[in-house]
């Protein structure tokens, strides 16, 4: 695995209040790859993303509610360039003790996603989009 993130997603409780927060707030400027439930901030060479908590949760199979449910709502992205690294990290990732939370799948907006947990409970996604390709260094870079 390469030492590197490419994108830092976190679960938010109000997606409206929390752009407020970072684009009136703060003066950041989301991408043009934002959507309607996800926003998307260009970090240099990787990306930040608002998500609603529960959906985040959810996706990722962990438990959103209690004091001991382990989400702490943040998961770590980590993008490769197909479909076929995907698998391979996720089956090294497990042969390193990971857990494995959502085998690597098709997801509903077209990419190829699973998620794992390292020692110390902190899921990682392990994603291919078609959407956002890697440069040839693995920086992330959103469209537009």
């Amino acid at each position: 695995m390469e030492q590197r993130i490419s994108l830092v997603t976190l679960g938010v409780a109000d997606l409206a209040r929390s752009r407020h927060f970072y684009e009136e707030g703060l003066g950041w400027v989301p991408s043009p790859a934002s959507q309607e439930s996800i926003t998307f901030y260009q970090l240099g060479g990787m990306a930040l993303a608002l998500f609603g908590r529960e959906a985040l949760a959810e996706d990722a199979h962990l438990s959103e509610s209690g004091p001991t449910s382990g989400f702490g709502g943040i998961t770590l992205a980590h993008n490769l360039r197909s479909k076929a690294e995907v698998d391979a990290l996720m089956a090294q990732a497990e042969r390193a003790g990971a857990r494995i939370l959502k085998p690597a799948q098709d997801v509903f907006w077209g990419g190829y996603s699973g998620y794992f947990t390292d020692p110390d409970g902190h899921p990682w996604e392990v994603c291919w989009n078609p959407f956002a390709p890697l440069a040839e260094d693995g920086s992330l870079r959103l469209p537009g």
